[in-house]
Formats: structure tokens, C-alpha cells, sequence
């Protein structure tokens, strides 16, 4: 027996397709059996499987599962929850070696996916090729495998509640607070953990329904938070929190209802960090302010501008040892005092932590950061065949100009205006751009800047392609 894949499904930080078309439960058995093979092969026998809210998620774990045990693997399941409580399974339980959350994240609800751990580190690049691999030639172990079902939720939240462990909780009884579960599967988890923080919080939208019938869940997205925002306005909350459809992103407004964006909110986290872990790197992926990097350094820090992509931030920290690293995207990964993966509803803790010790309101904190000027992430469509092509292209012309370049990722341009970024998508046929400025004549000139060099290479900044 082997198995060929869509060919648009293998992805380069996970496995994602549209159900019924791209997407379906004889891929998912193909994956476990392929996933259950490498783990067998690296000495590991069980893995925690869980799933979202979306209506094709059960079909997918059932088939999953079936996968894993024909080639040898136990299997723990955790039901149906957000995916960092997938990763808490993972990585508190000694026994187990791998974990894989069925999720469509932030898209459509007719996509779904799966997103690994492997014995502690992300399952991506190489690994999902191969996974490809050995099902078109049908090169599985053969075994079998037992299921056991585990309820994690409480312990899960225990866990999370330990970022106040050093605060008094009558200080805090004064907090209010506003969230945002989107419908997504992280909506049974707020309200255990909601229940249990200190102070007044406000939930919206926690029932889970894979239809998302009230807004999509993408909280980088502003449209999305303007149920927030009201929340915010109408309760005279302190700061609102929203998560993505799997719990892993986050997005916040603060008091007066302005988008605290994921380079903002890692300023927060870097500032009450450093005070207590002085010189510690923390990393930020190519499409991060320069008010960011700037706030690191000025409080201490090591700032490192990496790629952008949550299994490439992961492995960047694994490598350098940072105790924190945030993506634009609303990923933020705490390896301090927790295990160094993405959990909004642990962010969301970590932020009222960091206020409290910084000793300023969420609101005063956004007022504080330089007003930088910038586009938001301009993404436009481009084939796929030309998509890293045209990059290497502008990185030979800015090679040959006496400009400030960094090419961690695609290219990041400084100029006395500021700084502007074109880089290729890795899960998507669509090109990034972003600028930002003090003025918005040299976001003007920045933006120039892009569009000339796209013209050079025959691409014109076109209608904004979606995620």
C-alpha cells in the first residue's frame, strides 16, 4: 500500500488542505503511519493527539490514529482542544515523544491540518517532505498500537496560572480584562482559566463553532477585533485579548481600543524580562519595528532578527537558548518559565504579569513605544515559479548599491528614512512586503523603493492577496 499527497498539501512548518478536495481521512492515516515510522526509527513509541473545533477535525483524528497504531505507535488522546494544551501534553509527560494537533488554524473552515512536535522539537521542512516520501513508496513499519484517552485541561490551566505565582492576587483584584476566543477551539480553556484569574474578565465567543459565525479568527487582522474593541469601550475594560482559531496567536487592544501588534507586545514581554534575566537574547522575526530591536538593546538585551515562521523561530531558540522570541504573526514563545512553544492564553496571562511588574497599565505601556509609521504586511500574488526567483534577483541589485542590507530572510532594506522588507512566502505563491518610517513622506519614499525593484524584475505590487 503507498499514498501520494495533493501536491499543495505538504507545506513547509505543516500539513494543511481543503477537506474533500486536497484534504481527507486516507491522507490522515498516510500521516500517522509515516509520522509513527520516524518516531519508531528515533526510539519513541507514544504520541498526544488532539484536535479544533472544526467540523472535519474528528473524521481526520479518527483516521490519524488509525495510522499511528498500524505502524507501531500508542496513542494518548486529548480531545478536542486548543493546540499549545496539545503541546503542554507533549512536553510535561515524560512518556510521551511526539505530539500532532488536527487544526486548520486561521483559515477558511473548509481547510484543515496537522502541526507536529518530534520528540521535543517542530516536525517541518525536511521532515513533512519526508513523510511524503515514504508514503509514495509505501515504506512503513508495521505494528501495533493502543489508544488511551487523557484529560490535560486542568492541569493544563494549573500550569498556565504559574506566570502570577510571584504577584500578590489582591493587586491584581482591580484588573479587568476583555476576550476573544473567536469561536476557535481555545474557548472552553478561557473560560476554565477566566474563572480562575484574579480580577473582572469578560468573554466573547467561547462556544466552539468551526463556521467562526461571528468573525474570523485572525487576531492580526484589525476588522477581527472590533468586537473587542467595543467590549473594551462599553466595560471600561483595562486591555482585551484575542486568540487565533487554535489558541497558539495572539492579539491584543489596550484600553483605548488601539491594536497592541505582536512587535509592541514583545517589547512588553522583552522589558519585564530583561529586568529579571539581564543580557538574555531575544529574537523577532524580519518583519519586527526597528522600535522593537532598538527596546531590547535599550533595556539590556540581545536582540536577534531571525526568519519568519513559527518552526524556524522555534529552532532558532533551541539554538541560541533565548528565553523569549515573538513573531509579527502573534506567535510568542516564552522558554523561561514554560517550554519555549506558542500559547496565546499563556501570553495573555504573561502580559497581565508583565504589567503588574512594570508597574504601568497595559495603555500606558502601548503610549510609551515610539509612534513608528508603517505599512501593514502587503502581500500580492505572484507564480510560484517566479516568487524566489525575483528575490534573488533584487539581492543582486542591492548587492551592487551601497545600501544597508540584511538578508536573514527575503530582504531588509535601512535607509535614513527607515527600513522596508520584500520577502517570498513559504506557504503561499505570494510575495511580503513591509516599510516602516517617522514620516510619512519617507514611508512614501520606502514604499518607492519597493515598487521600483519589483518593477525591475517585471512585478507590479498588485491587489492584496489573503492569507
Amino acid at each position: 500500500m503507498s499514498h501520494n499527497f495533493d501536491s499543495t498539501v505538504l507545506r513547509e512548518y505543516d500539513i494543511r488542505g481543503i477537506i474533500g478536495e486536497t484534504l481527507g481521512p486516507d491522507d490522515a492515516r498516510a500521516i500517522g503511519r509515516g509520522f509513527a515510522t520516524l518516531l519508531k526509527q528515533a526510539g519513541g513509541s507514544k504520541v498526544a493527539v488532539g484536535y479544533d473545533g472544526r467540523v472535519s477535525s474528528p473524521i481526520l483524528e479518527r483516521a490519524l490514529i488509525e495510522g499511528l497504531n498500524a505502524s507501531g505507535c500508542d496513542v494518548v488522546t486529548v480531545g478536542m482542544v486548543a493546540t499549545p494544551t496539545l503541546y503542554y501534553a507533549e512536553a510535561s509527560a515524560e512518556e510521551v515523544d511526539g505530539g500532532i494537533q488536527i487544526t486548520g488554524s486561521h483559515n477558511p473552515a473548509n481547510y484543515n491540518g496537522f502541526k507536529m512536535v518530534f520528540m521535543g522539537r517542530p516536525f517541518f521542512g525536511e521532515d513533512i517532505k519526508t513523510i511524503g516520501r515514504l508514503a509514495a513508496a509505501g515504506d512503513w513499519t508495521d505494528g501495533t498500537g493502543t489508544v488511551e484517552a487523557r484529560d490535560v485541561g486542568t492541569e493544563y490551566i494549573d500550569r498556565v496560572l504559574t506566570a502570577l505565582d510571584d504577584l500578590d492576587a489582591d493587586a491584581l483584584a482591580g484588573l479587568k480584562v476583555g476576550w476573544d476566543a473567536g469561536n476557535g477551539a481555545a474557548g472552553p480553556a478561557l473560560e476554565a482559566l477566566a474563572a480562575r484569574l484574579p480580577g473582572e474578565h469578560h468573554l466573547l465567543y467561547t462556544d466552539v463553532d468551526g463556521n467562526f459565525p461571528n468573525h474570523h479568527p485572525d487576531p492580526t487582522v484589525e476588522a477581527n477585533l472590533e468586537d473587542l474593541k467595543a467590549l473594551v469601550a462599553a466595560k471600561n475594560l483595562d486591555f482585551g485579548v484575542a486568540f487565533d482559531g487554535d489558541g497558539d496567536r495572539i492579539g491584543a487592544v489596550d484600553g483605548q481600543g488601539r491594536v497592541i501588534w505582536g512587535d509592541q507586545l514583545l517589547m512588553i514581554y522583552a522589558e519585564d524580562l530583561l529586568k529579571r534575566m539581564p543580557k538574555s537574547t531575544i529574537i523577532a522575526d524580519v518583519k519586527a519595528s526597528r522600535a522593537l530591536f532598538d527596546h531590547v538593546s535599550a533595556h539590556g538585551g540581545d536582540p536577534v532578527m531571525w526568519k519568519t515562521g513559527h518552526s524556524l523561530i522555534k529552532s532558532k531558540m533551541k539554538e541560541t537558548g533565548a528565553p523569549l522570541a515573538g513573531e509579527m504573526s502573534g506567535h510568542v514563545f516564552f522558554a523561561d518559565d514554560y517550554y519555549g512553544y506558542d500559547d496565546a492564553l499563556y501570553a495573555g496571562v504573561r502580559l497581565i504579569a508583565a504589567a503588574a511588574r512594570l508597574g504601568k497599565s497595559v495603555t500606558q505601556l502601548r503610549t510609551d513605544m515610539p509612534q513608528m509609521i508603517n505599512t501593514p504586511e502587503m502581500r500580492f500574488q505572484v507564480d510560484e515559479s517566479r516568487k524566489f526567483a525575483a528575490i534573488t534577483e533584487v539581492e543582486a541589485r542591492l548587492a551592487a548599491s551601497d545600501l544597508e542590507v540584511n538578508g536573514t530572510d527575503g530582504v531588509r532594506v535601512t535607509t535614513e528614512d527607515g527600513w522596508w522588507l520584500l520577502r517570498a512566502s513559504n506557504t503561499q505563491d505570494v510575495l511580503v512586503a513591509r516599510a516602516e518610517s517617522d514620516t510619512e513622506d519617507g514611508l512614501e519614499r520606502l514604499v518607492a523603493q519597493i515598487d521600483d525593484q519589483l518593477a525591475q524584475s517585471g512585478i507590479e505590487r498588485g491587489p492584496q492577496a489573503g492569507h
